[in-house]
């Protein structure tokens, strides 16, 4: 039965397992990624890998956690900057900082971030849905103009995750008609053009 790691050579040995599946799965894709290219990448034996993961499939849900945790330590230390801004401006740097954490390491997490519908769980998206949410929820605290919007929770819902998937869908293209910062430009101006118009009839 795999073990938990508990000590920090076991610890670093999980890291380098984790880290080398993202690689193994831009190289191999899914079907393609083994257990032993895994272990190859991560410089360490097959044995060593069966020792903290029962299969590949382990190795990608420690990735999805992994994953994640990168999310939240990248949107938890903007909140307070980001819960002060105007709306543009709050798109403008979330998505900026979501486009440069998928493109760094040579893309591998975008890579990932591609291939998670095949073995990441059904609710995968779910805890970035539910920080991106609590987001939204200290932004109209800071904005209470917002809480007169009736349908906010739905089109917050909305915007979050049509956001994310078009920014997904953008940045997965080889050649895109448009560039980064207009795609930015047009979904600051979507969410602010409905908030606005909103605010507008409750006057």
């Amino acid at each position: 039965m795999p073990r938990t790691p508990r000590q920090p050579r076991a610890k670093a040995t999980v890291n380098a397992i984790v880290e080398a599946g993202f690689l193994s799965l831009s190289e191999h894709g899914v079907q393609g990624t083994t257990t032993r290219h895994i272990a190859d990448l991560a410089g360490v034996s097959v044995g060593s890998l069966y020792e903290y993961f029962a299969n590949k499939e382990e190795v990608f849900e420690a990735m999805h956690h992994h994953m994640v945790a990168e999310v939240v330590a990248m949107v938890e230390p903007m909140t307070p900057a980001l819960v002060r801004m105007e709306i543009r401006d709050l798109i403008k740097e979330l998505l900026f900082g979501f486009r440069d954490l998928l493109e760094k390491n040579q893309g591998r997490y975008l890579r990932y971030m591609s291939y998670a519908a095949y073995f990441a769980p059904r609710n995968h998206m779910e805890p970035i849905q539910r920080l991106l949410m609590n987001l939204l929820l200290q932004y109209v605290i800071h904005h209470p103009q917002l809480a007169r919007l009736g349908n906010l929770p739905a089109m917050g819902y909305i915007m979050i995750n049509g956001g994310v998937f078009t920014v997904l869908r953008y940045l997965s293209e080889p050649n895109p008609t448009i560039g980064f910062e207009e795609l930015v430009k047009g979904l600051g101006d979507m969410v602010a053009h409905f908030v606005e118009g909103e605010l507008r009839k409750e006057d």
